[in-house]
């Protein structure tokens, strides 16, 4: 379908697709099997300007938006979801300084960020608060000319290789969530140090640890916003980033989409090839239309944010619940499309379909993200 791109939305669009075929897709296997950080991959991003789509010129950006970062994450994902997340995280790092920083903290993290030179990542979740992120126990005490930050945040994606990170703890436990605040969190402050890179079930190349604060101080300059703004700033972050997330479902699901109908083109049963039966016709028409009807909604809500909507929690949590379940059902019909070689770790299809299943459960689970919805309509129809 034509979306209307912007000549230089097409022109971003086309080198990411580019960086995804030449440099992403032919190490995606090695990355996986490995579970290496992919750094030269990134390294590649940043000289392609890619880490800026979405930071103003100001700032060392290209100047563009959510829209920009949706396009690059969606075509780096039809390659690689690990190597595309570990991209978009930086987003998700970076969209608090972007939204409640200050100048000073703006012009400090923003240029680095949007040059690649740096990576950033967003620590809301510890073990005990997952969907529940107002049960977070992580504490900040200040003292002096410093907070001292003591906790532990959990499933960090680009935890220890990131090296700005915003996050959020009790600066008074009393208010519950009204309590919380947002810091900016270099690696390498004192007390600041991380746990082992968890294995997954997908997105392996990207690396996921543990933050551990151990009275990690933070200078007082580095609150973001004001004291008992933490949650306002994260969930505000959140609205911004799910789009992201969305892309990634789509670029997920599209590329095994593009896979499965390459194969059935050239698997032969009963001297045909299986894409001329029309049980496996109907699964594809069925794949491509929901892949399609999620780009569009996608898009759609990215441009709502990059014309300054700020009421957009429902759409938001819709475009993430909706290409990530979709991302799952195409992925999943993808393998049976290649039937017993789709569960083979020799093909590339099962890959996608690991990769597909944590897009319904990171950045709120799909659970949430349907209460999320649900709490906006009732409210909206009861004014």
């Amino acid at each position: 379908m034509d979306y209307l791109l912007t000549e230089e939305q097409i022109i971003i669009k086309d080198l990411a697709k580019r960086i995804a075929d030449e440099k992403i897709r032919p190490q995606a296997a090695a990355l996986d099997e490995s579970e290496e950080f992919p750094w030269e991959i990134m390294k590649v991003l940043a000289e392609s300007d890619l880490f800026g789509v979405y930071i103003p010129q100001e700032y060392s950006g290209t100047g563009g938006g959510v829209m920009e970062l949706v396009l690059v994450t969606e075509e780096l994902s039809k390659a690689c979801g690990g190597v595309a997340v570990s991209f978009a995280a930086s987003a998700l790092g970076t969209f608090p300084i972007l939204l409640y920083g200050n100048e000073a903290q703006k012009k400090k993290y923003l240029p680095d960020l949007a040059k690649g030179n740096k990576l950033a990542a967003f620590a809301l979740t510890e073990a005990g608060a997952g969907s529940d992120a107002g049960a977070i126990q992580t504490t900040a005490t200040p003292k002096g000319d410093f907070y001292y930050l003591n906790g532990t945040k959990q499933w960090i994606t680009n935890g220890g290789e990131a090296e700005v990170y915003t996050v959020v703890a009790l600066t008074d436990r009393s208010k519950g969530a009204r309590g919380a605040s947002a810091f900016i969190v270099e690696k390498g402050f004192e007390g600041f140090s991380f746990g082992k890179k968890e294995k997954k079930l997908g997105i392996r190349a990207s690396a996921t640890r543990e933050l551990v604060f151990m009275d990690c101080k933070v200078p007082r300059e580095n609150l973001l916003a004001k004291e008992g703004m933490g949650f306002i700033v994260a969930m505000r972050t959140l609205d911004m980033s799910r789009p992201g997330v969305a892309a990634q479902a789509v670029g997920i699901a599209q590329g095994a989409l593009d896979l499965a109908v390459k194969y059935s083109k050239e698997r032969v049963q009963f001297k045909q090839p299986i894409s001329s039966f029309q049980g496996v016709q109907f699964m594809l028409a069925d794949m491509a239309t929901q892949v399609e009807a999620a780009r569009a909604l996608v898009y759609s809500v990215s441009r709502m944010i990059d014309k300054g909507h700020t009421k957009i929690a429902k759409e938001s949590a819709m475009t993430k619940l909706f290409a990530s379940d979709v991302a799952m059902k195409v992925t999943t019909d993808a393998v049976q499309i290649f039937g017993g070689y789709g569960y083979m770790r020799d093909y590339p299809i099962e890959k996608y379909m690991r990769d597909a299943k944590i897009t319904q459960i990171y950045e709120g689970t799909n659970q949430i993200q349907r209460s999320v919805i649900a709490l906006n309509l009732i409210k909206e129809t009861s004014k």
